[in-house]
C-alpha cells in the first residue's frame, strides 16, 4: 500500500509539477526494471520461505514429539538437525538482502552504461570482473535453490499423503461394510527417513490418524511448508530472471570493455 502511494505522489509530481516531467522520463529510464522485478521477487520469495520454513519446522518439532515419537532419543537427530537449518534460515536471509541490493545496484550502473555508450563513459577491467563475478554466482545459486526447492517438496509431499490417508479413513469409516478396515490404514513416519526404524510408535493408523489430521498443529504445519515450498519457487524464479539480467549486464560491459580503459 505504501509503494502504491509513493508511486501515486511521484506520478502526480511529474505531470503536475513544471519542470519535472523530462527529469522524471530521465530518472525512469535510467531504471533496470529486470533487475527491480528480479529484487522484488528474491525479496518477497526468501522472506516467504525463510519465515514460513523456521515456523514450518518448530511445528514439526511439536508434531513429532506429541504423536510419533515417545522417546526424546529417538528423534534427538531429527531436533538438532531442525535447529542448525534454523539457523541456516537466518544466514539465507541476511546473504540474499545484501546479494538482491548488490545485483539490483549493478543493474543501475550497466543501465547508465547504456544510456552513455556514445558519451564519455568507459567500462573498467574491473566492472568488467566484478558483473562476471556476479553472473557464475547467480548460476551457481540458481542450482541451490533449484535443489532447495525440490527438498522442500518433500515435507508437503508427506504431509499431502497424511492428509490424503485421512481422507481415505473416512471414506471407508462412512461404509459399514469396510468399518474395521480403517484400522490398518497408518502413515509411517520412519519410511520418509524422518525417524529411525526403532522409534515407538513411528506411525499412525485408524482413528490416531483421524484425529491428529484435524488438529491444529497438522493443518498450520502443513500451510506453512506449502507456502515455503511456495516461497522456494518465487526464489528460484528471481533467480532465473537474475540469470538473464546479469548475463545481459556483462554483455553490455564487454561491449563497451572494447574501448574502455583498464584500472
Amino acid at each position: 500500500m505504501c509503494v502504491l502511494l509513493v508511486c501515486v505522489v511521484f506520478v502526480f509530481m511529474c505531470f503536475a509539477l513544471p519542470g519535472c516531467y523530462d527529469c522524471c522520463v530521465r530518472c525512469l529510464g535510467g531504471v533496470p526494471y529486470v533487475s527491480l522485478v528480479a529484487t522484488l521477487l528474491c525479496f518477497s520469495g526468501v522472506a516467504l520461505f525463510c519465515g514460513c520454513g523456521h515456523q514450518a519446522l518448530a511445528q514439526t518439532e511439536t508434531l513429532i514429539e506429541t504423536y510419533f515419537s515417545r522417546n526424546s532419543d529417538d528423534h534427538a537427530n531429527l531436533f538438532t538437525f531442525i535447529e542448525y537449518f534454523q539457523y541456516v534460515i537466518y544466514g539465507l536471509a541476511a546473504f540474499f538482502f545484501l546479494y538482491c541490493i548488490l545485483l539490483l545496484a549493478e543493474g543501475f550502473y550497466t543501465t547508465s552504461a547504456v544510456k552513455q555508450t556514445f558519451g564519455e563513459f568507459r567500462s573498467t577491467q574491473c566492472s568488467r570482473c566484478l558483473s562476471t563475478t556476479f553472473v557464475v554466482v547467480t548460476y551457481i545459486l540458481a542450482v541451490v535453490w533449484l535443489i532447495i526447492f525440490v527438498c522442500s517438496a518433500l515435507p508437503v509431499y508427506f504431509f499431502y499423503n497424511m492428509s490424503y490417508t485421512c481422507h481415505t479413513i473416512n471414506i471407508l469409516s462412512e461404509t459399514t461394510a469396510s468399518i474395521t478396515q480403517h484400522a490398518w490404514v497408518c502413515i509411517d513416519a520412519r519410511q520418509y527417513g524422518l525417524l529411525p526404524w526403532n522409534t515407538v510408535p513411528g506411525k499412525l493408523c485408524g482413528s490416531t490418524l483421524t484425529s491428529t489430521c484435524k488438529t491444529s498443529e497438522f493443518f498450520v504445519t502443513y500451510d506453512l511448508y506449502v507456502a515455503a515450498f511456495a516461497g522456494a519457487g518465487i526464489t528460484l524464479l528471481a533467480m532465473f530472471v537474475y540469470v538473464i539480467s546479469t548475463t545481459y549486464n556483462f554483455a553490455v560491459l564487454r561491449f563497451l570493455g572494447r574501448k574502455g580503459i583498464r584500472c
